[in-house]
Parts: structure tokens; C-alpha cells; sequence
């Protein structure tokens, strides 16, 4: 399979990374096995497995040449490219794809580098830091785009950058989202701005177990804890592993005066009914009104624009068949209604939803949670 066909895949696609040590952060793993790790990565649902070979990362060609002989996971060729000769030796060594760095190269070089890795068969992550090199990169008409959050020149992160920059990304690319991405929650960020694929190296290079770290990122569904409204009750769901924190703003028992801070690990989610108001967080649950109350099904907005479909129970009411339902329903499904430990894991499997969410379930009474079920709960989700 071509890198970018793997990439393509349904659902978001990890490129899990082999690095000894980075400029940025110093030693990583320095003991490293890229064969090992290569072949672990693959069956642990990496889609691609992106090797470095420069001498500043503690790379070699040679660790691309063991990584090759490990697996048939598609391989990406990581360093600094100038030169055609460049990419025919990365091409030699077992690579599927290699890195283009846009802020290395003018776009006459570029385009020869394009060109020849066309003529030989070779795939191009096309990495941008900014809004100029991402119109650089759709000009040279790169089939993969690579938008990197870190400054190569401070190694800042600024994740909000990056993800404005993958939003603007034409849909038509792969768009992979590269560097910073730690948790469930910026890997969810990245792919509801509109990323295939993420690329994750330091996060796995530091785990005890890193391709166990990596099918942790991928593991769906995500769980949604909704109808917070204390701090303790964000700090407990966020310890017991959720990956998002709702806070009802419409009338509601459970109704918070104000979304509250939510740790990274978390995305947090204004619940509206009717009209919505940007309100700060990550993402909006929109509702429409219907009998001064919400609607059976909603949506989940980032920054206005639809990225999943909320279904949902009616309003106060049961539905023997609403799992049938939420499995008929395409696309990006926010499983809501009914949920609870008990019965989530059989939800999941009739479903196959990207997120489970619950409530009432975990309360002690309305408005707070105890702090077992959340933990039951996502628990049960896992």
C-alpha cells in the first residue's frame, strides 16, 4: 500500500515515529530499536511509521534499512532533503515516502525534488509552519500536506496555529497534523479541524511501552463526560481518563454558570439548545428547540461547522431501538441517551461510535457527579 493510500484510510491515521533524541528535548530513547519498534508500531495500528535518519536526531539510513526489513507497514524518510540524490538513497534504503521541508528549500528546488521523487516512485510529506509555506505547498499541488506545530526555530509549540492551519488545508490533500500531539484530546483536536492523519514521535519515544502508548492515542471511542459543573467533578473525570467535559448552558437541572478549565487531556464542549454562543470552549453540542425543550438528535460544531451528529434519546423518553438507529447513521456519531456503566460496552459494540457520552447516569444528584460511576463509566468504555 502507498503511504498516502494508508493515510487515506477511514478514520484518523497515526504515523508513529522512531527517534533517538530531538534538538528540542534531548535524549528520548537513545537505546532505540527501529526494527523492533517499526514492527510494533505496525501491528499496534500505525498506518505509516516515520524513521529519522539524521545525525542530529540520532538517526542513521541504516536504521531506515533495519525498520524496512521489519516490516511491510509503509515507511517515511525523515531529515533534511536538498538533493535528488537525497531521495533516490532514501528510496534504496526501503522508503515509501520521505519529508520535504518547505522552510529548506525554494520552490524551483521544490519543484526538482517533487519531480524526481514522482520519477522514482517516492511519496512527499510536504511540511508547513505557516499560512505562506501551506500556500507553497498546495502550488506545488503536494498531495501531503504536513502542518507542524512546533517553530523550528524556537521549538515552540503553538497548537492553535496549527490547527487554524489545518482547517485551512484544501480537502482535497492528505493533511497531516505533525509534533505536539500527547493525548486523545489534541489527537481529537487535530482530526476535528479536518487532519487524516497525525504524526506522533516524543510522546511515544518516552512511554515505557511505545507502541501500547500509541494504540492508547487511536483507541475509540472517546468518552464525553457531560453536565459538570464543579471543578472536583472535572478533576475526577479527567483523572478517571475522559476526553471530554460538557458543560450544559441551556435550562437544565445540571445547567453551569460557565464552562470551567479543563486540564490538556481534556477537550470541553458548550451544550446549547436553540442558538449557540461561543462561549470559549473547544467545541459546541447544538440542540435545536422544539416544546421548550431540545430535539432528539444535534450536532457537534467546531468553530461553527458540523463535525459529527449527535443522536440521541427523545426528550425524557426511551427508544427500544435507538442503538439500531445511531448504527444506521454515516459519518462521525456522538452517542448520547441512556448511557451508563452498566450498559455502555454493549452500546459500543452495536454502535461503533467515535464517542460515548453520559450525564444523569453518573450523578449523586443533578449537577454532581459521583465520582465511582465516572469512573465505572469510562472504565466500561475502554
Amino acid at each position: 500500500m502507498r503511504f498516502a493510500e494508508a493515510l487515506r484510510q477511514p478514520g484518523l491515521a497515526a504515523i508513529a515515529e522512531v527517534k533517538r533524541r530531538s534538538p528540542s528535548a534531548g535524549d528520548l530513547r537513545p537505546d532505540a530499536d527501529p526494527a523492533s519498534l517499526a514492527s510494533s508500531f505496525g501491528a499496534r495500528g500505525a498506518a505509516a511509521v516515520s524513521v529519522l535518519v539524521d545525525e542530529r536526531f540520532g538517526g542513521t539510513v541504516a536504521d531506515l534499512a533495519a525498520a524496512r526489513a521489519a516490516t511491510d507497514t509503509p515507511l517515511l524518510a525523515k531529515g533534511f532533503f536538498t538533493e535528488p540524490e537525497h531521495l533516490q538513497e532514501m528510496a534504496a534504503a526501503g522508503a515509501d515516502a520521505a519529508l520535504l521541508l518547505l522552510r529548506d528549500v525554494d520552490d524551483r528546488r521544490a519543484r526538482l525534488l517533487a519531480d524526481e521523487a514522482a520519477r522514482i516512485g517516492l511519496d512527499l510529506l510536504v511540511e508547513a509552519h505557516d499560512a505562506s509555506e501551506l500556500a507553497r505547498a498546495v502550488a506545488l499541488d503536494a498531495e501531503i500536506v504536513g502542518l507542524n506545530a512546533r517553530d523550528l526555530s524556537t521549538f515552540a509549540i503553538d497548537r492553535a496555529a496549527q490547527l487554524a492551519l489545518v482547517a485551512r488545508a484544501p480537502r482535497d490533500r492528505v493533511v497531516v497534523a505533525e509534533s505536539g500531539i500527547a493525548n486523545r484530546a489534541q489527537a481529537a483536536a487535530a482530526e476535528l479541524a479536518g487532519a487524516d492523519a497525525i504524526l506522533v514521535g516524543s510522546a511515544l519515544m518516552r512511554a515505557l511501552d511505545p507502541a501500547a502508548r500509541l494504540a492508547e492515542l487511536l483507541r475509540r471511542p472517546l468518552v464525553k463526560v457531560c453536565g459538570l459543573t464543579r471543578e472536583e467533578d472535572v478533576a475526577a473525570a479527567a483523572e478517571a481518563g475522559a476526553d471530554l467535559a460538557g458543560f450544559v448552558l441551556a435550562e437544565s437541572p445540571r445547567r453551569a454558570e460557565a464552562p470551567l478549565p479543563v486540564p490538556e487531556t481534556m477537550l470541553s464542549v458548550g451544550v446549547f439548545v436553540g442558538e449557540a454562543e461561543d462561549v470559549g470552549t473547544d467545541l459546541l453540542q447544538l440542540y435545536a428547540a422544539e416544546n421548550g425543550h431540545r430535539t432528539r438528535d444535534g450536532v457537534l460544531l467546531r468553530e461553527r461547522r458540523a463535525v459529527a451528529r449527535v443522536v440521541d434519546l427523545p426528550w425524557l423518553e426511551e427508544d427500544a431501538a435507538h442503538w439500531r438507529r445511531a448504527a444506521a447513521v454515516e459519518g462521525r456519531i456522538l452517542l448520547a441517551g441512556g448511557l451508563g456503566p452498566e450498559n455502555v460496552a454493549a452500546a459500543i459494540e452495536a454502535v461503533l461510535p467515535w464517542c460515548v457520552d453520559a450525564s444523569r447516569s453518573l450523578e449523586a444528584k443533578p449537577g454532581i457527579k459521583d465520582h465511582a460511576k465516572v469512573r465505572a463509566f469510562v472504565e466500561a468504555a475502554r
